[in-house]
């Protein structure tokens, strides 16, 4: 049985660790970066190295040969890129896949949902028919599914966490800071990886899935924690700012995968042995 090959475009906090888990698990893996000097990196990993740039203006760059997959991971952050440039640059690689691969894997993002204060929280059908029906992400997704309509999976992640991004860091010192009561939304890198793996290895297509951890401290409770986890200031909170809420499940990934999480809950986490 042939060994099936996942290219990982995008190589950065999340694509790293997913790469080289995909050839822990047996995958062939190619994994782009822009920086030349990260080339042994991926190499170290027994990932297939690849040095991408947008627009391609350069024949090392190699981008057809790293296409031809079986399976694409986009994970290219739109903060490096403005709107244009980064939808540009997702349709030009869309347009350079091969027919014949399998899974298309669009690492997207609940930014895409408003705030809301419904008790029963957002699911994935919530983004379409609200106010941010226009923003980037979403824009995006629909660009994914337009080109590969059988074969698409996106993954709605909340806010990221773990290795390198520890959220005691993020609100540390700061004072007045607005929305104490509401809810965080977050998802640590272990369980990226794993819902990753588990939509590769299960062939899963056709699907939009939140990925947000099932439990949803107040971000004061949650953001105080983190940075006496680091020894840090805690955040002050202005506790006459209106709550904006809202809350994202991920009842549907945890039915279609059959996921557990494995950090549960984002306070719970901050003990973790990633940090």
């Amino acid at each position: 049985m042939r060994v099936k090959t996942v290219s990982v475009l995008g190589c950065g906090w999340l694509g790293l660790p997913l790469a080289a888990h995909l050839v822990r698990q047996g995958f062939k893996v190619k994994g782009s970066t822009t920086t030349p000097e990260k080339l042994t990196l991926l190499e170290d990993h027994g990932i297939e190295p690849f040095l991408a740039s947008f627009p391609e203006t350069e024949p090392k760059t190699h981008l057809p040969d790293f296409l031809t997959t079986d399976v694409l991971v986009f994970n290219i952050p739109p903060s490096k890129s403005s709107r244009t440039d980064y939808l540009n640059v997702l349709e030009s690689v869309l347009q350079a896949l091969p027919a014949t691969v399998q899974q298309v894997v669009f690492v997207s993002s609940t930014s895409v949902y408003p705030n809301s204060d419904s008790e029963k929280g957002l699911t994935e059908a919530d983004a379409v028919a609200s106010p941010a029906a226009e923003t980037l992400m979403l824009q995006c997704e629909a660009l994914v599914q337009t080109y590969f309509p059988e074969n698409y999976t996106i993954l709605r992640f909340g806010g990221l966490m773990g290795g390198t991004r520890h959220p005691g860091k993020f609100l540390a010192g700061k004072t007045g800071v607005g929305q104490p009561q509401g809810p965080v939304n977050m998802i640590h890198l272990a369980d990226c990886v794993q819902i990753l793996t588990q939509v590769i290895l299960q062939g899963k297509t056709r699907l939009t899935l939140n990925a947000c951890a099932p439990h949803h401290p107040t971000r004061e409770e949650f953001y105080i924690a983190a940075a006496k986890k680091l020894n840090l200031s805690p955040p002050s909170f202005d506790h006459t700012s209106p709550v904006q809420s809202k809350v994202i499940h991920s009842d549907l990934l945890v039915k279609e995968l059959g996921y557990q999480f494995i950090y549960p809950d984002p306070v719970g986490c901050l003990d973790a042995p990633d940090f």
